[in-house]
């Protein structure tokens, strides 16, 4: 199979691993599989918007 850990997505996308695991947790990566006690998803898979930035605050829809 064709699929990516945790630490090579932190070094691909310029995260740190707890930050790509938190986002396989709340499910912002898509795809992503818990085998035993490691996240994996597929190479090919994009990186996600940080929903801590602003960018990714201005694209959130405003309720009211």
């Amino acid at each position: 199979m064709n699929l990516m850990t945790v630490t090579e997505a932190a070094t691909l996308w310029g995260l740190t691993k707890r930050r790509v695991q938190a986002m396989c947790v709340t499910g912002q990566i898509k795809n992503a599989q818990r085998l035993g006690n490691m996240w994996v998803f597929p190479k090919d898979t994009e990186r996600p918007i940080d929903r801590r930035t602003k960018a990714a605050k201005e694209l959130k829809p405003v309720v009211g």
